[in-house]
């Protein structure tokens, strides 16, 4: 057949599927609709219709089998949508979306971990100007500032360009009753620092957060191991242990306005692996509050131990055309080999189809978290 014979066979056999295709998955909604099946009992049928498909394919068995696959995740889509069910993230979408929170605010008692000087601090006073900081040891403890009333917000460090992700922090995510309601970047320039009159080769010990010293690892490496890498709570910290060196052997890697804070000079700068060196911060809150402009939701997900749980959920998601920003596993603490997963995606809960793919995941996931909807800086 020639090229134009055989492109007017294919717009032929496209014109026939297409009313094919719209009525199939409308008389599977009917059928979602007016049947008692149970969802297993669907993908029952579903696996039978697949066998029978695919042993009528001969070579291209694989490609069959793909193409009904996404055939039924786009019908399971398509009823999801609009055939939305009673669950309990709708219930919390609706009560988020009833409060009146107006504009982000600018103020408030605001939780942080570490000391004057941290990365912490300076992404706090980027986001709230007027902020009242509180400073805390641990990333556990401003989760329970924010949890407690404390504190009406925290800033917490979730992942960092160069070095990845602050794997507490989705730990603390998943723990904690709380929601993400903001995030921020910051530009992270590292220096080491030492005090007045001290060098390079007098320095015996470098302390710093283990990001940062992940983030500096290919200046590290230039030092031959003939000095101490020790990591501590935060950056800034660093800085005031090594202000307190007795014999000024002691640096930090820390950020510039730590050297006024704590008396110290830069003995290297912009040691960082890349230039662009960013740190996400993420904003948590004891209330679920959706301000103005969310256009990102972050969930934790549990997936069955089975092949093809997580495609399931990607299939979802294209099929809904939701575009996913990240995606991370986690191990699930006392289950050997099984996972957790954080999803990040781009959306809004006042988009019906993407409010009815939350209440599809939170009934077909093992365990189902919604960590908040919320727009970045």
């Amino acid at each position: 057949m020639a090229i134009d014979e055989i492109r007017k066979e294919i717009d032929k056999l496209d014109r026939e599927l297409f009313p094919v295709i719209l009525r199939r998955m409308e008389l599977s909604a009917r059928a979602s609709e007016e049947s008692a099946l149970s969802a297993a009992e669907i993908r029952q049928r579903e696996r039978e219709m697949l066998r029978w498909a695919t042993e009528q394919s001969g070579d291209m068995e694989p490609y069959i089998h793909r193409f009904y696959s996404s055939l039924f995740e786009l019908g399971r889509a398509y009823r999801e949508c609009n055939n939305p069910a009673g669950t309990k993230i709708r219930g919390i979408l609706e009560d988020a979306l009833k409060k009146q929170t107006g504009d982000f605010p600018q103020n408030g008692i605001i939780a942080v971990q570490g000391v004057e000087g941290a990365n912490s601090q300076m992404a706090a006073d980027s986001l709230f100007p007027r902020g009242n900081l509180m400073f805390f040891k641990s990333f556990e403890a401003v989760f329970d500032a924010v949890e407690s009333g404390l504190c009406r917000f925290g800033l917490i460090p979730i992942e960092n360009s160069s070095n990845g992700s602050v794997r507490a922090t989705y730990d603390l995510l998943n723990r904690k009753n709380v929601s993400i309601v903001r995030s921020t970047r910051l530009c992270i320039r590292h220096e080491l620092l030492a005090k007045p009159g001290s060098t390079l080769a007098d320095i015996k010990e470098i302390r710093s957060h283990e990001q940062a010293l992940g983030q500096c690892s290919e200046f590290l490496k230039t030092l031959g191991g003939k000095v101490s890498i020790v990591p501590c709570a935060n950056t800034a910290m660093a800085a005031e242990l090594a202000s307190r060196s007795e014999f000024g052997d002691i640096a930090a890697i820390a950020s510039h306005p730590a050297c006024e804070l704590y008396g110290l000079v830069p003995i290297a700068e912009n040691i960082q692996n890349s230039d662009n060196n960013y740190t996400r911060f993420v904003c948590i809150s004891k209330e679920r509050e959706i301000y103005p402009g969310a256009d990102r939701i972050s969930l934790i997900l549990a997936l069955k131990h089975r092949p093809g749980a997580l495609y399931e959920i990607l299939a979802k998601l294209t099929a809904l055309e939701i575009n996913l920003i990240k995606l991370e596993s986690c191990p699930i603490v006392g289950h050997d080999f099984e996972f957790m997963f954080f999803f990040e995606m781009q959306g809004s809960v006042r988009d019906p189809r993407v409010a009815a793919m939350l209440e599809a995941l939170e009934q077909t996931c093992e365990s189902f978290k919604f960590l908040g909807n919320y727009s970045e800086s």
